[in-house]
């Protein structure tokens, strides 16, 4: 009778080690050899926990954006800024802590993912934009989108090491945009 060999590590074990490997070398340096190797073992005891390496990767982004919403979280109950602002300053936080696992969560292509901006996830987003500005729901979404486009590009700047921007810079620029749109749709709706 064959007795199969005890599993040495845990999944979360196995995912905690793959999510380190990932924020060190990105996605590519994640391979079975790697995981092995980090965990001081054949890649036998993967394999017994995974189905296979694109198993592994699925796990690891699931990870990756629970690090993120944790931050993001953290980063907006600090209180330093109002929450729309804290958000976006969270997000450039995030790249510029987290640069590989940014890039795997939102530097790849998501046509499959997200239909659009009117996604139920950015409802409570538009809401408060909406009770803050006065504005329709249509505009508050456009301006939404548009504040998302300048803060995702900040954040890639960063990650990429095009611009490294500071802190203060990059909350007073968040806050010019801001109020320009602002006030850009507001008279629209006149």
């Amino acid at each position: 009778m064959n007795i199969p060999p005890k599993v040495k590590f845990s999944r979360e074990e196995i995912i905690d080690a793959a999510l380190d490997i990932v924020r060190e070398g990105g996605m590519q340096a994640l391979t079975a050899r790697s995981l092995a190797a980090r965990l001081g073992s054949s890649a036998k005891p993967v394999f017994g926990l995974f189905e296979n390496m694109q198993e592994v990767q699925k796990e690891v982004m699931l990870a990756a954006d629970a690090e993120y919403q944790k931050f993001l979280y953290t980063e907006m109950m600090r209180g330093i800024y109002k929450p729309y602002k804290a958000s976006g300053m969270a997000y450039i936080a995030f790249a510029r802590k987290e640069k590989e696992l940014f890039k795997i969560l939102f530097m790849h292509d998501r046509t499959k993912e997200i239909a659009d901006i009117r996604d139920e996830s950015v409802a409570n987003i538009i809401a408060l934009i909406m009770r803050n500005t006065g504005l329709s729901e249509e505009n508050a979404r456009l301006l939404h989108l548009e504040m998302w486009m300048f803060v995702h590009g900040i954040a890639t700047m960063i990650v990429t090491n095009y611009l490294d921007l500071k802190e203060d810079y990059i909350s007073r620029a968040l806050s010019d945009a801001y109020e320009g749109l602002k006030a850009l749709w507001l008279d629209k709706m006149k």
